[in-house]
């Protein structure tokens, strides 16, 4: 029996976290009397004062009760019974003393000083604070850094799709494009042809003025986008601001992908002495209209933000031999050169020159294509190049235009090599650097003279 009591009594204690040591389970050596009670562990804030007063009245009360209880009657009980019964009483008093008795702290207790949880705190009336901001003061003229029409609502696209062809006509003044388009489904093939434009602006000259009238030589250029290589471009009409051209082409695509496409029409003003100018362009969705009836429109010109024609592009192949020394150079084909002659179109050929360091050592050329600005060459050429020479080689490849009255007419030009004349060339001379007896062939975009002379030190040596 006394072991169950100190078994139950060590329960107690540990779930109100006494300390004892291990004799205490045997002899009790550290138990207290029961006049003294340790109580050891965490300890609830400061009671409030009703709490308190409703705590004593309730001890009153149960101590009455247990002073009026008879003890209960033990006529025809077990021993057993009894010692069980007497094991519970005991238990019972030893915790309702527990927990009649105020807790007592002393010194030498180890105690946890646990602040008070405020409950006011998880209320749905909790104020939220915001911590303060400290803003650097604005001046006066920061506002005025700012441009406007870079942070403008509507573009000018928008303002353009929102106005009518007078009201375009009336705000730019360029002028109309007359032309046309219908889809053969028997052929599957779009027919697009460029009839006939009036009124159109006179050029602008690099000053900013506009140029007399009668130097306006205009020529219309069309594409389906987004692919804008695959272009057409009409003849030239000379001195004219109401020019006819009555000319016809076909795109060979499938009619689900045309559908897709928009036809963009850009009207040029040719000058054979510095790049073309864009007087306006038209930009018609071939989803908005009957592409299987076809039809005529008169579309007024818009401003276009390319104010200068592309002068063509170059595909390239290059091979180095490092046993035999030689640098081989292909001459593939060009697209969509500038033109040169306003009656003829171009004949234009390629001139393709060596460079050691800044001096000029060999110099090729192909042979000249009447009529095109889209030629095909397939021409090779070798030059005799040592391999510890090979990284200050530049190549100049120079688009010309023959002229038999004059001299010929510069269309366009790029530099591979040790001074290319941008990421492109640099991006192909590295290839062949890198792998050699492997052709890299590559497409680039002819620069003008005056771009080819700013970076690359090889276009100034040749002529």
């Amino acid at each position: 029996m006394a072991y169950v009591q100190g078994f139950l009594s060590r329960i107690c204690d540990c779930l109100l976290f006494r300390w004892s040591c291990r004799k205490c389970c045997q002899n009790s050596c550290c138990q207290p009397s029961e006049d003294e009670v340790e109580i050891l562990g965490p300890f609830p804030a400061q009671t409030p004062p009703w709490l308190v007063s409703d705590r004593s009245n309730d001890r009153e009360t149960d101590v009455e009760n247990m002073n009026s209880d008879p003890p209960p009657p033990s006529l025809g009980i077990s021993p057993d019974r009894k010692s069980s019964s007497s094991t519970s009483r005991s238990t019972y008093s030893l915790a309702r003393r527990i927990s009649n008795l105020e807790p007592i702290r002393r010194p030498s207790s180890p105690l946890l000083d646990i602040k008070p949880i405020e409950f006011w705190a998880v209320g749905s009336k909790k104020e939220i604070v915001q911590p303060k901001v400290f803003r650097k003061p604005v001046s006066e003229d920061y506002f005025q850094k700012f441009e406007p029409r870079l942070y403008s609502v509507n573009s000018r696209s928008d303002d353009v799709d929102s106005l009518t062809d007078e009201e375009i006509l009336s705000k730019y003044q360029l002028g109309m494009l007359h032309f046309s388009t219908q889809y053969d489904l028997l052929h599957n093939h779009l027919i697009v042809r460029a009839i006939e434009a009036k009124d159109l602006a006179p050029p602008i000259t690099y000053d900013g003025s506009r140029q007399d009238m009668a130097h306006s030589n205009p020529y219309v250029k069309m594409c389906l986008l987004p692919d804008q290589k695959n272009s057409r471009q009409t003849g030239v009409k000379r001195k004219t601001q109401n020019p006819v051209f009555e000319e016809r082409y076909t795109y060979e695509i499938p009619f689900l992908e045309a559908q897709r496409r928009t036809l963009l029409l850009t009207v040029v003003d040719f000058d054979k002495f510095s790049r073309h100018c864009v007087i306006g362009k038209v930009a018609m969705p071939l989803n908005e209209v009957d592409l299987v009836k076809g039809g005529h429109w008169w579309k007024a010109l818009i401003p276009s933000s390319q104010r200068e024609v592309e002068l063509g592009e170059l595909l390239i192949s290059l091979n180095y031999l490092p046993s035999a020394g030689r640098l081989n150079v292909e001459i593939i084909r060009a697209k969509q050169l500038l033109q040169t002659d306003m009656s003829q179109g171009s004949d234009p050929f390629v001139k393709v020159q060596l460079v050691h360091g800044l001096k000029l050592v060999k110099t090729k050329r192909t042979s000249c294509m009447k009529g095109t600005i889209d030629p095909f060459y397939n021409e090779s050429f070798s030059f005799k190049v040592q391999s510890e020479e090979l990284e200050d080689i530049s190549l100049v490849f120079t688009v010309y235009g023959h002229n038999m009255k004059s001299s010929n007419d510069f269309v366009g030009r790029i530099v591979i090599g040790q001074y290319s004349t941008g990421a492109p060339e640099s991006s192909h001379w590295r290839r062949l650097l890198n792998l050699h007896r492997t052709s890299s062939e590559q497409w680039h975009s002819l620069r003008s003279r005056a771009d080819c002379d700013r970076v690359s030190s090889a276009s100034l040596e040749v002529t």
